[in-house]
């Protein structure tokens, strides 16, 4: 049974910024910016943007606990942060662009319907997401082609490249010609849009993988969760885990003193 739920029903989400490494910034249109920090509410329309070596976290959820620095010097905006067991959340790593397009609930009275919309202009995310209803929807964008998340652990790049540790994700990608390949991608694969072709993850990667998944803190307070990828099991731990992480995507040209490689230009 499908449920009809009208535009005007929805409600808009927020993402809060859980966690930030190095430099990051944003901006809500004519290129503007604000230095991002922990504790930020990311709203549709906004734009933000990773300086080389920086990384941050989002948090989709409304409910999380950061645990507050200690008095005294510490790292630039560091922080830590306990999120839900079940979370929708994005790590961008360096150098990394994205805009969030859209972010909306409903609820029916008898289920929650999310619509999250990603514009992933430059670099690389990770993200987990959790079990979501058969109205919802979660999709990244990217340069020429667009990626449909459901419950899963995941890496996009907007060079195309697409890999999933566990669950699935349906990419559609407009070639060169103008013809469009739509592609599932199941956990321990990924797929390279621009070549077409679905290999299994390398092992370094599946690891990193992994390790990002434990800097999220998946499940807290719950038993650990073993990801079974390539007949190879690997132990996360709920409780374990240190913040602050290299992340990943492509070098970016000279910028600002911070180091930010790329001009978004105005709004969406």
């Amino acid at each position: 049974m499908i449920t009809n739920v009208s535009a005007g029903d929805a409600k808009e989400r927020t993402g809060k910024v859980v966690r930030v490494k190095g430099a990051a910034r944003y901006s809500t249109g004519n290129n503007v910016w604000q230095p991002l920090k922990v504790g930020e509410t990311l709203k549709p329309g906004m734009i933000v943007q990773t300086a080389k070596g920086g990384s941050i976290d989002i948090s989709f959820e409304d409910s999380y606990v950061s645990t507050p620095r200690p008095a005294g010097p510490t790292k630039s905006h560091m922080n830590t942060f306990q999120p839900t067991m079940e979370q929708d959340m994005v790590r961008l790593g360096e150098d990394t662009v994205i805009s969030v397009d859209k972010l909306t609930v409903v609820e029916t009275g008898t289920d929650t319907i999310t619509e999250t919309e990603l514009d992933l202009r430059k670099g690389r995310i990770f993200g987990t997401t959790k079990k979501m209803s058969a109205g919802s929807q979660y999709k990244v964008k990217m340069p020429n082609g667009i990626a449909g998340v459901r419950g899963t652990i995941y890496t996009v790049s907007a060079d195309g490249v697409v890999q999933v540790l566990v669950g699935s994700v349906v990419v559609a990608y407009t070639q060169p010609d103008g013809t469009v390949v739509t592609q599932v991608v199941n956990g321990g694969y990924q797929y390279d849009a621009k070549s077409g072709q679905i290999t299994p993850i390398p092992d370094y990667n599946q690891k990193e993988m992994v390790r990002e998944a434990k800097e999220a803190r998946i499940g807290p307070n719950t038993p650990p969760t073993t990801f079974a990828v390539d007949q190879t099991l690997y132990y996360v731990s709920p409780r374990t885990g240190q913040n602050g992480n290299n992340g990943g995507g492509g070098g970016g040209g000279g910028g600002g003193s911070a180091g930010f490689g790329l001009s978004t230009g105005g709004g969406n």
